[in-house]
This record gives structure tokens, C-alpha cells and sequence, in this order.
């Protein structure tokens, strides 16, 4: 079997996805608070301070790799197709480790920023091109 990824949105394309799916979960029925949104992404970091402290890391590429010795293709999971049985794999595999509580962590942004109306891919250019003309530690101890 072909292990063929599937083209990935731009940043701003994924933010808005991000949204919609949780809008559709209903996690945008009431109103929006700013703070609890940045509370519940800090919450998210620390769940992954905590897994890193546990040692829970996971190999991703040995995640693809048993996703791909059961028949199946991990980028589909983003297509809704065999969502089931990649779930379980993940539940199995990935499920609390610090690159998942990272990518909740990013999840929760992106959505934010979406919700917000942000163009933060524009903004992370932006800060990107700012920051390279920064001192080192941009003149600051750590």
C-alpha cells in the first residue's frame, strides 16, 4: 500500500477547520471568553509538562507504520474514512504523551484564532521577520 499524504492546508485554512469542527461539537454555543480560551491552552501545556515528567513520548513514525500494517492510511482519519479503528490506534499509541497534549495545546490556538478572525499566519511571518533582527535571547538572561 502507498503511503500518499494528503496535501495540507494552509495555517489559516487549518485554523478555520479547526473551528468549524468544534463549532460543530458545540464547543461555540455561548459566547466567547478570551481568558478561559488562554486558560484551557495553558491547561493544555501543562498536561504536557506532566506526560514529559511520565516519560509518555511516542515515536510517530511508528504510529504511521502500524496505521499502515492494518490496511489503512492515517490521512484518511482527517476524511473521516475509518475513523473507529484509527481512533483506537491512537487511543493506544498516542493518546496523553507530550506530543499529543502539544498538539491540543495547538489545536486550542488555532481554534482561538479562527474564532477571533485572526490571520495568524500572516502574524507569524510577521513576528518571524521581527524577531530575526532580535539580539540573542533577544537580549534578554533566558
Amino acid at each position: 500500500m502507498e503511503n500518499k499524504k494528503i496535501e495540507m492546508p494552509h495555517l489559516n485554512e487549518l485554523c478555520r477547520a479547526i473551528f468549524q469542527q468544534n463549532k460543530e461539537k458545540g464547543f461555540w454555543n455561548r459566547e466567547i471568553n478570551i481568558g478561559e480560551c488562554l486558560m484551557l491552552i495553558t491547561g493544555e501545556l501543562g498536561e504536557a509538562l506532566e506526560a514529559d515528567r511520565k516519560g509518555r513520548r511516542v515515536r510517530f513514525a511508528d504510529f504511521e507504520e502500524t496505521v499502515e500494517k492494518a490496511g489503512y492510511q492515517l490521512y484518511e482519519f482527517a476524511m473521516d474514512r475509518h475513523y473507529k479503528v484509527l481512533s483506537q490506534l491512537f487511543l493506544d499509541m498516542v493518546k496523553d504523551t507530550l506530543e499529543d497534549e502539544i498538539a491540543d495545546a495547538v489545536i486550542r490556538l488555532f481554534d482561538l484564532a479562527a474564532a477571533l478572525d485572526i490571520d495568524l499566519e500572516s502574524h507569524i511571518w510577521a513576528k518571524l521577520m521581527y524577531n530575526k533582527g532580535r539580539a540573542e535571547l533577544h537580549g534578554k538572561l533566558y
